[in-house]
């Protein structure tokens, strides 16, 4: 039995950003229990020079919406990245999963040889579409997925594991 390029994109990216949204809900009740001010997670980075907690969200809805419409051949949703806190997030995840849920698996499927074209730094990068999932759209996603959790794991919110993967 084969894996289609549609069961190995939009189902992935469904389940993280429903287990993303479940660790959210948990940091905003961790900052209300706690009385602290949400803001201080929302903008919360690992290091200096690394991205705060919301454009960690934004840039993994990002990399779900765009990977899935690259393969399908539509165009890519734009979301400005406007988000400021934990509700603002939610909806942001809640308008990618509802462009995900869009996307069939006709659009996608026979998508491996599809020449896919970044951006990246200035320069045009071109992946087949296989490659492209694989070893750039759902690496990326996964980074910023956990970079997004260790975020708030290492700011105190009670996460473990099975939150990140999520329950079968």
């Amino acid at each position: 039995m084969s894996l289609s390029m549609y069961q190995a994109s939009v189902p992935v990216f469904l389940r993280l950003l429903g287990n993303l949204s479940a660790i959210l809900d948990k940091a905003a009740a961790h900052a209300d229990a706690k009385k602290i001010d949400p803001a201080v997670f929302v903008n919360a980075r690992l290091a200096p020079d690394m991205h705060p907690l919301a454009r960690q969200i934004q840039i993994a809805s990002d990399a779900a919406k765009g990977a899935a419409a690259r393969l399908a051949g539509v165009e890519v949703p734009s979301f400005p990245d406007t988000e400021t806190t934990f509700a603002d997030l939610q909806a942001r995840i809640a308008k990618t999963v509802d462009f995900l849920k869009g996307v069939t698996p006709a659009q996608i499927d026979g998508s491996e040889e599809r020449t896919i074209t970044l951006k990246i730094r200035g320069e045009d990068v071109h992946f087949p579409g296989q490659a492209f999932l694989l070893f750039f759209a759902i690496p990326n996603f996964f980074f910023h997925v956990t970079t997004a959790y260790d975020i708030l794991r290492h700011n105190g919110v009670e996460l473990g594991k099975m939150d990140f993967l999520g329950r079968p």
